[in-house]
């Protein structure tokens, strides 16, 4: 653990570190519960850092809109229309902080608090961290006690396990929304990148990118990832969908039963052979390919790690997730947690080559 700055009010940031036996390292902060830095061998066993984020405490905490680099999101992560839900009979207003609607838990969600962190010398390298969210926070109802612990195993997997139990009814949808180029951060586009997602519809989305409450077959469409493909293959397409958002940043209906443990994705970078497998136990994944990152040439660049320009389909994520908007839409898996239960929900990012 290292001091990584200090909030405004005066409270220490820290950072962690996890190493595993095969040399791969994970950075973390209690800001956020952030991936701040994460490494991961080519086929040469050449190491390079994969995630896009910055080397300042202070970087983050000055991006506003925030980018999300590398944080835990939620209350409820993704969008909520018209920053507003009815929970029980009772309407909850919301900051609207994506034009008409609500997005990754408002203007202070989880990304922007200091969580409590505690690391584990037993086992697999681990860190857990703890937040404690007041009822009315950010307009959500009851008290949320939420704790993610990331795991760093000797397979070069990191596992994030999410639970949080609450005191009153509430939404909740957690995931990581770290930005990843195989090539390394900072080195170029992600459009090479080839993909494989396992599912076979998807929810399209309205002008403001909320589903429409229509499940839609992807086959033989651009958002068909059901064999591997570039990822910039079809992105630029002439599709209603594509257009809206400025290429991919959906979210696709996972294969297999929900709350079981299996593949999402699995993306190669053909240049080094870097692979990411990303498995779940959520019912949903948001495939989002940085296009809202600034253009480049943009007069407000976002100047990542050792001073790079992180630009327009940079970086790619994979929100593991319930589907975006569902405190508003009673046919998507739920999202409501109540007195009693436990939210319990586990990704895992696993890295190899080929």
């Amino acid at each position: 653990m290292e001091n990584w700055g200090r909030m405004a009010d005066g409270r220490e940031v820290h950072l962690f570190t996890l190493v595993n036996a095969a040399g791969m390292e994970v950075e973390i902060s209690d800001y956020g519960a952030t991936i701040v830095r994460l490494t991961a061998p080519d086929r040469r066993g050449r190491f390079a850092d994969v995630v896009l984020g910055f080397d300042k405490l202070a970087d983050y905490i000055a991006q506003v809109p925030s980018p999300y680099f590398g944080a835990v999101v939620g209350r409820v992560g993704n969008r909520i229309a018209k920053a507003s839900f009815t929970l029980d009979g009772k309407t909850y207003s919301l900051a609207k902080n994506d034009g008409p609607n609500s997005l990754h838990g408002g203007l202070r969600g989880f990304d922007r608090v200091l969580w409590e962190a505690e690391e584990s010398g037993a086992g697999i390298p681990s860190l857990r961290l703890r937040h404690l969210s007041a009822d009315g926070e950010e307009g959500y109802p009851g008290n949320l006690d939420v704790t993610v612990v990331y795991s760093l195993a000797a397979d070069n997997s990191l596992v994030i396990d999410y639970r949080a139990v609450a005191d009153r009814p509430t939404p909740i949808n957690l995931t990581n929304h770290s930005y990843f180029n195989l090539e390394g951060e900072g080195s170029g586009d992600i459009l090479g990148h080839i993909a494989l997602i396992d599912a076979d519809r998807y929810t399209p989305v309205d002008e403001t990118l909320i589903p429409t409450g229509e499940l839609r077959t992807v086959s033989g469409g651009p958002f068909d990832f059901g064999r591997p493909r570039p990822i910039g293959e079809r992105i630029d397409a002439k599709d209603e969908q594509l257009l809206r958002a400025g290429g991919y940043d959906h979210n696709w209906v996972l294969t297999g039963a929900d709350g079981t443990l299996r593949r999402a994705a699995r993306i190669v970078s053909p240049a080094g052979g870097r692979v990411l497998e990303v498995w779940t136990t959520e019912p949903g994944v948001q495939f989002y390919t940085g296009n809202f990152l600034p253009k480049s040439g943009d007069p407000k660049p976002i100047m990542g790690k050792g001073g790079k320009s992180y630009t327009r389909r940079t970086g790619f994520c994979l929100e593991t997730q319930h589907f975006p908007d569902s405190p508003n839409r009673p046919e998507f898996p739920p999202v409501t947690l109540r007195p009693g239960m436990t939210y319990a929900s586990t990704t895992v990012f696993r890295f190899g080559t080929e």
